[in-house]
């Protein structure tokens, strides 16, 4: 699908938000930066993203850190099944982080780490 058709298809749900995940969208960078920023520009939809990598890996790379700043949440760090806790929210292996890109005021979550300003 191209970014036009997924964008129609998010602004087409008025009351969902967006969520990146499954088949890390960091391997996917440039398309998924497009569609963020379309989404950021076009939309109030918050936007939640999932990868395997972590916030310092994808700030120590230019090409990976281009969609940070239309991201509001990043769950960073890859899932590690002997570690598996289904009782943690939004994630699941404790090295998961839960990173509020952009802050609300209904950020509190269990797991979550500090705000880190990007924009």
């Amino acid at each position: 699908m191209t970014v036009d058709e997924l964008l129609e298809i998010v602004k087409a749900d008025e009351f969902s938000d967006v969520t990146f995940s499954g088949g890390d969208p960091f391997y996917q960078v440039d398309a998924f930066t497009e569609l963020a920023r379309r989404i950021k520009e076009e939309t109030h939809k918050t936007i939640w993203c999932w990868t395997g990598f972590t916030l310092e890996e994808i700030q120590a790379d230019a090409h990976l850190s281009q969609i940070l700043p239309y991201l509001d949440v990043l769950v960073d760090g890859p899932f590690i099944l002997e570690q598996r806790d289904t009782e943690l929210l939004f994630r699941g292996s404790p090295n998961q982080r839960i990173i509020y890109l952009t802050k609300k005021d209904d950020d509190i979550c269990e797991g979550a780490v500090e705000l880190v300003k990007l924009r």
